[in-house]
Parts: C-alpha cells; structure tokens; sequence
C-alpha cells in the first residue's frame, strides 16, 4: 500500500481514484489519515471530536460497498452545521460539550457527503456558534495555522482548513455566513468556495439560516476536488423554501473547459473606508491581474456602485449588526430548545453573550427594515454583473493572517471579537447578503511565508464560470504542491 505520507500529498479525487483501481482499500485511507492526525493534531488543535473506530468500521463496509465519486476518503466535519447522527455536536460552545450533546440525525449535506463515499474521521474546531473570523473557543482552544502556529486559521471554519492545510484529510466541510469557508481558505492557502444561495439543502434543520446568508459546502486542496463535491451535494430537497437554478451539466465538466475571454472587474480599494488594505494582498490580486490579462480576459479596474458610497457601508453596517444580534439570540434558543434548558453566561462566551442581550433589544420592525435594506443592497449590488462585469476580483480579506489572541474578550469590553471581525470580513460578507458564488484562491504568500488568497465573485447562479476561471489560475500558477512547514 501507499504510505501514509504518500497518501498525505494526494487530494481526494485521487485517492478515490486508488481505491477505485484497487491500489489502497477505503481502510487503508481512513488508518493513514488517523495516523496523520495523531501525529500532527496535537500541535495543530483542528480534530477536536475524533471518531476513529465509528470511521474505521464504516471503512472496512465501504470496501464491499457501491461505488461512489469519493469511495472511502477520509473527510472532517466542523463542529457547525454539519450534525451526524449518534457524534457529540457542540458548536464550539461550552454550554453543548459540558452537557453532552448528541446529534439524533444527519443533514441532508452530511447525508450527501455519506452517499459520495466520503468517511469521516471526527468534527473539527469552530469558533462558538461561528460568529467569529477566527477559530479560538474557549471551549477546546485555539486552531493553530500550519503555515505559522502563533497565526489564526481564519473561522468560523478554521478547524477544518487546518487538518487539511496541514495534510491529515484532503477535505474538510465548511460554513459560510460571513467568509467562513472563504476566509479560513486564505489564511491556510486553501481553495475555499462558496456556492450560490440555496445551490443545496439546508435541512432538515432550516430552510435557511441567517436569513438566507449561509452556505456550506468544503475547502480543498484543489479545484478539481470542490467542483466535484459541489456535484455531489447541490440540489433541492422536499420542503426547501427555493433553490437555485440547476447547472447545464457537471460542475467537474467545467474542470479545464475554455473560459473564454472574460470581463472582469478588480479592485485594490476596500468596501470599508475604515479598513486599511495590507500591501501584501495588494501585491495578490496585482498578481491575480497579470495571470487573468495574460490569459486573455480583459482585466480593469472597476468595482460594484454600493463599495464607492462610505454611506451604503456605514447604513449596511448598522442594519446587519441588528440582524446579527437577532440570529444569534435566535440559534442560542434553539439549541436551549433542544438540550433541555435556557443558556446563560456561563454557557456562553462573553461575545456570544452581549449578541444574545443584544439580539433581545432588536424590535421586529428593525429587523424588517434590515432586511429590507439588504435586499436593496442586492439590487444594487447585481447592477455591477448586469451592466457586463463576468467576474470581480479582489483580496479575500485585507490583511494577512492575524496572529492568535486578537479577538479576545476583555474584562470591561465582551465585544472585542465583534469589533475585530469588521476588519476581517468587508470583501467577503456582501455576497453573503447577495447570495451570489464566490471562491478564494491561495495565489499568493507573503514575504514571510503566509498564504493570501484572492476572490473571485460571479453572478447568481454562475458557479460554473468560477470554476472554469479557478482551474486556468490553478494550471498556470499551481499550488497543490505547497507544503506548510507543519504538515502531516
């Protein structure tokens, strides 16, 4: 068999591959990647809630089993979103881990991830409930980069782009209501994209989640591996409230297929006046400029009307902090509904906390016009695709890596956190509220040694585009073959 490190350097399509030619059995992936995280993982913190004999088991079944795109490799699920029946679920708070809590059910995405052949070998870290683009619970502590231990991977799926930046599985799942896939991509020089609204089924948990904002789907090493994990879980299910428009054929078709010449927008300028852009991801999407012009695409500089008005972003700003405090009281009460009593202080961490006593105050009409407001903001934000624009790109965030402990609470400020993620996610957040598909590439690494993704933002329902576009960056300026200097 293949060893362990051998096994390490190889996405998921190609160990699926493996298996399918009979080289390597699912058993052989699912020890070698448990291996990898016994080893590693101590250092690392992204495996918190191991499953090794449930995966080992579901292995050796595999072996005789159906045929499946991705037959017996090795996957983490973050500890969000994602349940599994019968495996704790604690959603980085403390409150769920002291009480034990145990999912009844799959989701229907951890569902399709099963019938895709995927096993997963444990939950991965999330900060609490994901509210923050950093992945430090108090709950089971800090992930920590594989590029730079002293630096955050990003959140609120930093525990899965860890273990997969670092080489225990090729795949993890991942979240997004912020740039929770996209952001934890850039920080560990992973691909991170975040499909469509509604491209697949929220349920049975919700028929959508902080308003329509979430999606979920992976992060990867490859292009190749997210197009065809979007194949295996996008798709309506019964009782969905919408969905999106299906694609004219697999998104792994578009794997290599011809882009064609493009039209796309950049920008250098960040949609927050407040924010400072670091010169390193200037440097990444100059970068991603020249590697788009050389390929044909007419490349200018250009950005969508809300991003050139401060008074859209301040007024935005306002309106989601509202609805934010109201999601968070929202998601509290649920999972108080279903552990068997209320949460409090203690439970929680302080951040969360001062979201819940503020999610309190927010009357109903606040709510409305918030959400009257960002669909407005969609409008006007979709003029940007409507007037020509095929692609924009920009950085993913405006700064590299920050180092770990920056979004600590303090004793007389809880929303140290809150404040902090302002700075993270202003390129990623607007298409969360516009539920357009967005990708971040890992195109470029700072002077010292950390990776700086660019984004890349379609119109609704363009997943296909994006990734035709990503795989021509990944063939001219490949990426799979970096190894971080903490890899498995």
């Amino acid at each position: 068999m293949t060893d362990s490190t051998d096994l390490a350097a190889l996405d998921a399509t190609a160990q699926a591959e493996l298996v399918r030619r009979g080289e390597v059995s699912p058993l052989d992936l699912v020890d070698a990647a448990i291996e990898r995280i016994e080893r590693r993982n101590p250092e690392i913190n992204a495996v918190i809630l191991p499953r090794f004999e449930q995966a080992r088991a579901e292995a050796a079944a595999a072996a005789s089993g159906p045929d499946a795109p991705f037959r017996g490799v090795p996957m983490v699920l973050k500890d969000l979103d994602g349940v599994s029946a019968g495996d704790p679920y604690h959603a980085g708070t403390r409150g769920l881990r002291a009480r034990g809590h145990v999912a009844d059910h799959d989701s229907h995405l951890v569902t399709r991830f099963r019938e895709a052949g995927f096993i997963v070998v444990g939950r991965a870290n999330t900060p609490e409930l994901g509210l923050v683009p950093t992945t430090e619970p108090l709950s089971y502590g800090p992930a920590r980069n594989p590029w730079n231990t002293a630096h955050s991977t990003g959140g609120s799926s930093g525990g899965p782009a860890a273990a997969v930046a670092s080489g225990m599985v090729p795949i993890g799942h991942a979240g997004d209501g912020g740039g929770s896939i996209r952001i934890p991509a850039s920080e560990c020089g992973l691909v991170g994209f975040k499909p469509s609204r509604a491209r697949h089924s929220l349920g049975p948990e919700a028929g959508e989640a902080w308003g329509g904002l979430v999606a979920r789907l992976a992060v990867t090493r490859t292009v190749r591996d997210t197009a065809a994990v979007l194949d295996a879980v996008q798709g309506t299910m019964p009782g969905d409230p919408y969905t999106a428009p299906p694609p004219s054929r697999p998104y792994l078709d578009e794997v290599g297929a011809d882009p064609g010449h493009l039209r796309i927008g950049f920008t250098l300028a960040c949609p927050d006046p407040a924010v400072a852009v670091h010169p390193e991801c200037v440097a990444a999407v100059e970068g991603a400029v020249r590697l788009l012009t050389a390929e044909g695409h007419r490349v200018e500089e250009a950005q969508p009307a809300p991003w050139a008005d401060p008074s859209t972003m301040a007024e935005l700003t306002t309106h989601f902090i509202n609805c934010y405090a109201a999601w968070t009281l929202a998601d509290v009460e649920h999972l108080a509904a279903a552990t068997g009593g209320p949460f409090g202080p203690d439970d929680l961490e302080p951040n969360t906390w001062a979201l819940v006593e503020m999610g309190k105050g927010v009357t109903a009409l606040q709510y409305l016009q918030a959400q009257s407001m960002m669909n407005d903001y969609c409008r006007s934000m979709a003029a940007f695709w409507a007037d020509g624009y095929d692609l924009l790109l920009s950085a993913t965030i405006p700064e590299p890596p920050p180092t770990l402990g920056q979004f600590d609470a303090t004793d007389d400020n809880p929303m140290v956190g809150l404040f902090r993620s302002a700075a993270v996610v202003p390129y990623t957040i607007p298409f969360n509220i516009t539920g357009q598909p967005a990708i971040s590439l890992p195109l470029h690494w700072s002077a010292d040694g950390l990776p700086i993704g660019v984004q890349l933002v379609a119109a609704y329902g363009r997943e296909d585009l994006l990734i035709r576009v990503a795989a021509q960056l990944e063939t001219v300026a490949p990426w799979a073959d970096r190894r971080p200097p903490h890899w498995a």
